[in-house]
């Protein structure tokens, strides 16, 4: 299945087919130097065949986790580039999760202000959201996502067979993304999780969640509007994210992060959904340390904090939040501060 994100210029085609790594030369121009970066919890095969059709690879690995997506490391990726001669005819490919794309992606942005980015998720997170749509970011001063660009990548390739490596909680929290798009635009979609077994149908939900993102992105690529919405249940749970010492993937603070933010009707609709997948209702964090991160949120705006608000499966609003009625709301998830 071929999907093609239509931007002008910023165009590239998103290919989801199992065991298209195994034919990146094909689909991806590789006759050229290319910074291939993964990180040590991906199996080294899938850089090594993606390598196998470059001319000139230069392999990167970076440590696997949320702390790797710092100012550090984006430093290390453009020295690499510079040490190897890259120029702007070059090319930099992430072969990995949501860190290694959204590393990959912003030191290609920056790198001779700008060189060819390609993306070959291999995570169910980054597969059903993060590796379209063009935000690129590390983390900063304790924040998500302070500092990054918009950059789209020139080719996207989707092996679901590559999720097979993954651990059961590793799909659910990347599930937690596919869901938040069926929350908020697919009524039918949505059903799957409530009614069916998603883990069974993961290459379709994988393939409906990138229509559903192709569509917000085309409509509002450098998110002034619609493509808010896709932050649903990111700004509590980026807030329960940013502790340092927080445990929790990023698709399980993300499913915390929904549960506030759903009227009360809705609301155990939704956490039915996420029990299926047995993703966490409650969590230990520090409501201060949240409300913290939150208010030095991209979407923090004079007088509150933007929000998006679920009334019903694809019916949803955006509202504005004080910092006291966000504490309140997090009292619906929050069990006790974390020691």
């Amino acid at each position: 299945m071929k999907l093609s994100m239509e931007l002008g210029e910023n165009s590239y085609d998103i290919i989801i087919e199992n065991g298209c790594l195994k034919k990146a030369g094909r689909y991806l121009d590789l006759d050229r130097k290319a910074l291939i970066v993964t990180d040590d919890g991906v199996p080294r095969e899938y850089a090594e065949t993606l390598a196998s059709f470059c001319k000139e690879p230069v392999a990167l690995t970076v440590p696997q986790g949320e702390g790797s997506k710092s100012i550090e490391t984006w430093g290390l990726l453009l020295q690499t580039m510079l040490e190897n001669g890259f120029k702007r005819g070059d090319c930099a490919v992430a072969v990995g999760g949501g860190v290694a794309g959204d590393l990959t992606g912003f030191a290609a942005a920056c790198y001779m202000r700008g060189i060819a980015f390609y993306n070959v998720p291999t995570t169910v997170l980054s597969q059903v959201d993060s590796s379209i749509g063009g935000k690129t970011a590390v983390n900063f001063g304790g924040v998500k996502n302070t500092v990054g660009a918009f950059y789209q990548p020139k080719k996207v390739l989707v092996d679901p067979s590559l999720t097979g490596t993954l651990c059961r909680r590793q799909k659910a929290a990347g599930l937690a993304e596919a869901l938040k798009m069926a929350a908020c635009f697919d009524p039918e979609l949505f059903e799957i999780f409530g009614k069916d077994d998603p883990y069974g149908r993961l290459t379709e939900i994988i393939e409906r969640s990138l229509a559903i993102k192709k569509y917000v992105v085309e409509q509002d690529e450098k998110e002034k509007g619609l493509r808010k919405a896709l932050n649903f249940g990111h700004t509590i749970g980026h807030g329960i994210e940013s502790r340092k010492t927080n445990d929790l993937l990023h698709g399980e603070c993300v499913a915390l992060g929904m549960l506030p933010m759903c009227e009360e009707g809705f609301r155990p609709r939704l956490a039915a959904a996420l029990g299926r997948l047995e993703l966490p209702a409650r969590a230990a964090f520090s409501r201060e340390e949240a409300l913290f991160a939150m208010l030095h949120d991209k979407k923090a705006l004079e007088g509150g904090i933007a929000c998006v608000v679920l009334q019903e499966a694809g019916r949803f609003e955006f509202r504005r939040f004080t910092p006291g009625e966000l504490a309140e709301r997090m009292e619906l998830i929050r069990t006790e501060d974390q020691i």
